[in-house]
């Protein structure tokens, strides 16, 4: 595998993701050449994420008319590792890799049916206030939930 620089051992890296999103590609997500478009994953680790983010209770926290604060992508990357096909099967792999003062670092893995590695990527996400656009601290609350995750991945 080519090296990745936000992926220092692979096999640990590997082992601590726990959630996936199933994803099966469409043919309109792939190119003339038929295979997926180099821009699709993006689409996929947003719908990972949104997923994950609802299953550890954050969206519904984010999208209550009450919060005072959203989400935002401040920088995405994805690295390709092997050609993916129309109607391929694929687990799209999401956690929580590192969290920041208002920010944290989210990672991907996409593996198709044969258990391969496919894509990875890394995002930045930015919990901004909704009148001012500037960055909100984690409250406890979710620090505590971000922290646990992390705990997890950790000894795995």
């Amino acid at each position: 595998m080519k090296h990745i620089t936000y992926i220092d051992d692979i096999e640990k890296w590997e082992r601590a993701f726990d959630f996936y999103q199933p994803i099966q590609v469409r043919f309109s997500e792939t190119d003339m050449f038929g295979h997926l478009n180099n821009t699709v994953p993006f689409v996929y680790f947003e719908e990972a994420r949104i997923q994950y983010f609802t299953y550890l209770g954050f969206m519904q926290k984010w999208t209550a008319d009450s919060s005072e604060t959203i989400p935002v992508v401040a920088s995405q990357q994805c690295d390709y590792l092997k050609q993916v096909f129309f109607d391929e099967q694929l687990k799209l792999y999401v956690k929580i890799n590192q969290l920041g003062k208002s920010s944290m670092d989210i990672h991907y893995m996409a593996k198709n049916e044969t258990d391969s590695i496919c894509f990875v990527g890394k995002s930045t996400l930015v919990q901004i206030s909704k009148r001012t656009g500037k960055g909100v601290p984690w409250s406890e609350e979710v620090k505590q939930m971000i922290t646990k995750t992390l705990d997890l991945y950790c000894m795995s």
